[in-house]
């Protein structure tokens, strides 16, 4: 059976032409020539997908996402976006509302019909949940800012999504000012501000597997409320019960941490196998990551726990490697070079290097990073049979050992 797809928009002539373009891609297409009827089909008919023009009279594109994913029977359905104004302020305002993506006016048949099948495909992504809770949860933390927990959360993440065929989810623990759904290029339907509304009791895998998001690599995504108030009811058992249920999911639960010891951080730290401490090479963040460990301490971590990871964050005048690392009293686990430029550019365009660019030297760093913090089991896993990924870096493995022979 063809999927169907909605197309809301008030000229008769887009309508046409969109249709024309679908059906050529061998879909059902439904035809509404406002919001309000949008809707009324949308409810009726239950699209695969909803195509929605951005300028319409009484009731705009916006106000039709938001209703949309404010209705619970709609709000899991793909929304793209269809505008002349491709500007970066109309395509916030897009994301802001809820659309799955953005496209502008006019467009190629090919391109419209890659984004329709590429949104059909993250839909249908789901969790089911494992035997036995044995997924690795890794959280990311610094209690000093601007040294890159979360652009190395969302890289790592994607990076174990690529490597072994998803089976990751990221979770957002920022919860003023989280975006790393935006730094995937995802939209906001659902996000912990719902979950902050439930009994912890309520909370299981189909509950989870309704808020999260999809990305294309096969990353799921439990984002942050936009708004910090949608927040505040989070405590550390609704964070301990949400934890243990993606553990029980996923092969791996990456949390972008924030830079404090909350009630929620403490719960998702304690519920973390390893915990990656960032360290930027400047005196503040040195300090910073000492008083972390000395909590970590405090608190009875086994220190084979915490892996020390250090971020180049400019370009020179950094502090020493041998002077930190007589600082903290032990060696640094892993280094990322300076890649500013690279790593800003790919948060605009919300493309992880790991993704974008996995043959060019930060793209190979950070994939060849993600398949160490893999398990054991991953590691052992034959290459012949896997991913991409997986291939490329059994690959570089062997041209590595063939070197040093």
């Amino acid at each position: 059976m063809a999927q169907r797809i909605l197309v809301v928009d008030d000229s008769m002539m887009n309508l046409k032409t969109i249709e024309l373009a679908l059906v050529s891609g061998g879909f059902e297409v439904i035809l509404a020539p406002d919001g309000r009827e949008g809707l009324r089909l949308a409810e009726s008919i239950r699209p695969d997908l909803i195509i929605l023009d951005v300028e319409m009279p009484g009731m705009d594109g916006y106000e039709v996402c938001r209703r949309i994913r404010r209705s619970s029977a709609l709000a899991t359905l793909p929304v793209m976006m269809l505008t002349a104004n491709t500007s970066l302020h109309e395509k916030i305002q897009g994301l802001e509302a809820g659309a799955d993506d953005y496209m502008g006016k006019p467009f190629e048949t090919e391109e419209l019909l890659a984004r329709a099948r590429a949104l059909l495909r993250r839909s249908v992504i789901s969790i089911q949940p494992q035997e036995q809770s044995s997924g690795k949860v890794i959280a990311f933390f610094s209690l000093r800012g601007g040294v890159g927990v979360s652009t190395l959360a969302v890289n790592l993440s994607a990076g174990l999504a690529q490597l072994w065929n998803g089976g990751v989810a990221l979770v957002d623990m920022v919860f003023t000012g989280g975006h790393s759904g935006l730094m995937l290029n995802l939209p906001l339907r659902y996000s912990w501000g719902d979950l902050a509304t439930k009994n912890s009791e309520e909370i299981d895998a189909d509950t989870l597997d309704h808020m999260m998001l999809s990305h294309a690599c096969g990353l799921r995504v439990l984002p942050s409320a936009p708004r910090p108030e949608d927040n505040e009811p989070i405590n550390g058992e609704l964070v301990s019960r949400v934890l243990k249920v993606l553990r029980s999911c996923y092969n791996y639960v990456v949390l972008d941490m924030p830079h404090s010891f909350s009630e929620p951080s403490l719960a998702a730290l304690d519920a973390a196998d390893e915990i990656i401490l960032l360290i930027a090479p400047e005196i503040g963040s040195v300090v910073a990551a000492t008083c972390a460990m000395d909590v970590f301490a405090q608190l009875g971590y086994d220190p084979e726990k915490i892996k020390l990871l250090i971020n180049v964050t400019f370009e020179r005048g950094g502090l020493p490697r041998k002077d930190i690392e007589k600082a903290l009293g032990r060696s640094l686990d892993t280094a990322i070079p300076f890649a500013h430029d690279l790593f800003v550019s790919a948060l605009n365009r919300g493309a992880p290097p790991v993704l974008e660019m996995p043959t060019k030297p930060l793209g190979i760093l950070l994939e060849d990073w993600a398949f160490h913090l893999s398990t054991e089991a991953d590691r052992h896993r034959p290459a012949a049979t896997g991913s991409p990924a997986h291939k490329r870096v059994h690959q570089r493995q062997l041209q590595r050992q063939g070197a040093k022979a």
